[in-house]
C-alpha cells in the first residue's frame, strides 16, 4: 500500500463542475488567496464538519466568522492561555477549514502568570460571574426579540414632522438591521467568555491524571466529571414530562390524530385535555427554542416554528411509557459509576498528590457543566431568535420585490444585504424603483446553481502536511483529531470491515447500521439501531433512548455526541473519519466504546 504524508493543498482541489466561480460568494478574507499560496501551504487544516458539515450559503457564513473569531480572541487577548492561541479558518469549496495557532515554545512561560491572574479570578468567583452571564445573555435575547423589521409607508408618519423628529423609517430600518448583526456578534462574544476555561480545568485536570497515572484510559478521566445536570437536558426532559402526563390524563390516542392541529384539538375535547395543553404551552417558552440542527445554519428547524418535531418525540416516548420502558437518563448509574472510579484513583494518590487531585477535580466538576450549558442558549435559543428575525426581513424584501423566493436573501452576504436595504430604502426616498429586482434575483439563481454543485462533492478531511505528531489538546478533545486519526485519513485501514477512532463512550453492542446525514432523517431511526452519522447534534437526544450506540465521523472526548452518549449510558465511537462513507444502512455492526473500534459484521 502506498504511503501518502500530506493531503493534497487546497490550490489543487478544483471546485465541482458548476461551481468554479464559489469564490465570489464569500468575502475575500475568508478564502485561500493565490499570493498568499506558500504561507498558506505551509499550515495543517481540519475541516470542520463537527460544526458546519454542509457548504454554507453566503449570509450564514456569519456564524463561523463570529464564532472562531471570538473563540480566538479569548485564548489570544483576554486570558492568554498558554500553549494556544485562536484557531485561523478559511472557507474552501463551501467548507470550513481550521488551522490552530499553537504559542511559540519560548512564549509560553511568560503567558503562565498573565493566564493565572486572568483565568484564576473567573475560577474563584466562577459562580456570581456565571450568573452575571446568564443575565446577560437573557438580556441579549430579549433586544433580539425585541427587533421588528416594517415595510416602508407611504408616508412618514405626520407625528413625526409635527414632532420634529428629523429622520425617516429608512434609518430606523437600517439601524435595525446592524443592531441584529451587532447582537448576533455580541451572542458570540458571550458563548466563548467561559467555555475556553470549560476545557482548560478539564484539560488541567487531564494532564495531572496523565501525570500521576500514565496508563489511566481517557474514559477513565471524563467519568470522574460525568454526571452533569444542565439545561440542555431540558427540552428532552420537557417532552417526558408531557408523555407521561399524556398517559396519566388518558389523552395518548387524542394525541396521536394526524397532524400538530389535529391532535391538540382532538386534545381540548378531552375531560383532562386543558391540563395537557397547558403544560404543553408552559414547555415551550423557552424550551421549544431548540433545533434539530446546530444553529448555525439559516435553514435550521427550531421546534417553536416546526410543533411536529417535538409532537413526534413525544409520541414516540408515549409508546414506551405504555410499554413499561423506562424513558430517564441513567442518571444515578452514571454517577455511581462516577464516584467508584474516582475514589478508586483518590485512594491510589498520597496525600499531597491527593490534595492536588480534589482541587483540581472540583474545579473541573465547578466548571464543566458549561461545555455543554451554553449550548442551549447561544446555538439553540439565541440563534432561534436570530434566525426568525433575518427569515422575517428576508420575505419583507422578497414582498418588496428584491427577489424571487421568501428565504433567497441568504445567499447575500450581510453586507450585501445592507446594501440591499440601502437600495430598498433610497428608491423610496427618491420616488423610483429600485435597482434590486433588476439585479438580485438572476444573481441569486445564479448562487442557487453553485451552492447545488458544492454539495455534490465531499470536502477533504484534511489539507497540507499533517503535524508529525498532533499534540495541540484543544484539536484533540474537542474534534478528535490525533496523529493516528490523521494517519487513517491518509492512509485507510487494512481491514475495511474495522474502523478506528476515539473511544468516547464505553461499552459494546451489537446492531443494525441507521446511516444519517441529516436531522431530517431522524425519523426513520428504528428501536435497537446504531446511530451511523458525520456529527450529532444535542437536539437528537430523543432518539438516544431508541439507539443501541453511536458512530461518529468526527469529534473527540469533549464533542456534544461524546459528552450526550456518556449521560445517556450508550457506547460511542467518535472521530472515524470515514464511518457515514464506510457503512451502509442495515449492515450489521459491532460497536466497542471502549477501546474505539466498530467492526462491519456482515
Amino acid at each position: 500500500m502506498t504511503t501518502h504524508v500530506r493531503f493534497p493543498s487546497p490550490y489543487d482541489i478544483k471546485a465541482p463542475q458548476g461551481a468554479e466561480d464559489w469564490k465570489r460568494l464569500y468575502p475575500y478574507y475568508l478564502v485561500f488567496q493565490d499570493n498568499l499560496k506558500q504561507k498558506e501551504e505551509s499550515k495543517f487544516w481540519f475541516c470542520d464538519s463537527q460544526h458546519w458539515p454542509t457548504p454554507f450559503k453566503p449570509f450564514d457564513a456569519v456564524t463561523v466568522e463570529f464564532a472562531v473569531k471570538c473563540l480566538g480572541q479569548y485564548n489570544t487577548r483576554h486570558y492568554m492561555i498558554p500553549p494556544a492561541n485562536g484557531v485561523d479558518y478559511r472557507i474552501h469549496n463551501g467548507y470550513c477549514y481550521m488551522s490552530p495557532v499553537a504559542v511559540a515554545p519560548e512564549l509560553i512561560a511568560g503567558r503562565v502568570p498573565q493566564f493565572m491572574e486572568r483565568a484564576g479570578y473567573y475560577f474563584q468567583n466562577w459562580s456570581t460571574l456565571l450568573a452575571n452571564w446568564d443575565n446577560k445573555v437573557r438580556a441579549n435575547i430579549a433586544a433580539l426579540e425585541a427587533l421588528h423589521f416594517e415595510k416602508l409607508p407611504d408616508v412618514v408618519p405626520l407625528d413625526w414632522v409635527t414632532g420634529g423628529v428629523g429622520l425617516d423609517n429608512t434609518y430606523g430600518l437600517m439601524e435595525t438591521y446592524d443592531r441584529s448583526i451587532q447582537l448576533l456578534y455580541k451572542t458570540w462574544q458571550y458563548h466563548f467568555e467561559f467555555l475556553n476555561l470549560g476545557y482548560a480545568a478539564y484539560l488541567d485536570f487531564f494532564g495531572f491524571l496523565k501525570g500521576q497515572f500514565p496508563d489511566i484510559p481517557d474514559q477513565a478521566i471524563a467519568k470522574m466529571v460525568q454526571g452533569v445536570d444542565v439545561d440542555l437536558f431540558r427540552p428532552d426532559d420537557e417532552l417526558k414530562k408531557l408523555a407521561r402526563l399524556a398517559v396519566q390524563l388518558d389523552i395518548a390516542t387524542a394525541l396521536r390524530a394526524g397532524s400538530v392541529d389535529a391532535a391538540l384539538a382532538a386534545v381540548a375535547l378531552r375531560p383532562n385535555g386543558h391540563q395537557w395543553l397547558a403544560a404543553w404551552k408552559q414547555a415551550q417558552d423557552p424550551w421549544f427554542n431548540f433545533t434539530s440542527g446546530n444553529g448555525f445554519y439559516s435553514t435550521d428547524k427550531y421546534w417553536s416554528e416546526h410543533l411536529d418535531i417535538p409532537l413526534g418525540y413525544i409520541r414516540d416516548y408515549i409508546v414506551r411509557v405504555e410499554r413499561g420502558e423506562e424513558i430517564d437518563r441513567p442518571t444515578a448509574k452514571i454517577a455511581a459509576e462516577r464516584d467508584r472510579i474516582t475514589k478508586e484513583y483518590a485512594e491510589l494518590l498520597d496525600a499531597d498528590a491527593r490534595a492536588a487531585f480534589e482541587g483540581k477535580l472540583g474545579l473541573a466538576r465547578t466548571v464543566f457543566p458549561y461545555v455543554e450549558n451554553h449550548n442551549f442558549y447561544i446555538e439553540h435559543w439565541s440563534m432561534g431568535v436570530f434566525w426568525r428575525k433575518m427569515r422575517g426581513l428576508s420575505r419583507m424584501l422578497h414582498e418588496a420585490g428584491l427577489w424571487e423566493q421568501p428565504d433567497d436573501m441568504f445567499y447575500l452576504t450581510r453586507q450585501e444585504v445592507r446594501d440591499a436595504l440601502f437600495d430598498y430604502g433610497n428608491a423610496w426616498a427618491v420616488g423610483t424603483d429600485p435597482i434590486g429586482p433588476d439585479y438580485w434575483p438572476a444573481e441569486i439563481a445564479s448562487r442557487r446553481k453553485i451552492m447545488a454543485a458544492l454539495a455534490t462533492q465531499a470536502p477533504q478531511p484534511a489539507l497540507n502536511e499533517p503535524p508529525a505528531v498532533i499534540t495541540e489538546p484543544f484539536t484533540i478533545m474537542l474534534w478528535g483529531i490525533t496523529t493516528e486519526s490523521v494517519g487513517r485519513w491518509l492512509n485507510g485501514s487494512a481491514d475495511k470491515s474495522v474502523l478506528t477512532g476515539m473511544a468516547a463512550s464505553p461499552g459494546t453492542v451489537e446492531g443494525r447500521a441507521r446511516v444519517l446525514r441529516s436531522a431530517d432523517d431522524l425519523g426513520l431511526i428504528e428501536p435497537g439501531e446504531i446511530l451511523v452519522t458525520p456529527v450529532t447534534a444535542p437536539s437528537w437526544a430523543p432518539v438516544f433512548g431508541k439507539i443501541k450506540a453511536t458512530v461518529t465521523d468526527i469529534g473527540g472526548m469533549m464533542s456534544h455526541a461524546a459528552i450526550v452518549c456518556r449521560e445517556y449510558g450508550l457506547p460511542a465511537v467518535t472521530g472515524t473519519g470515514n464511518a457515514t462513507t464506510s457503512i451502509k444502512t442495515g449492515q450489521m455492526l459491532r460497536v466497542n466504546g471502549s477501546t474505539g473500534e466498530v467492526t462491519i459484521l456482515s
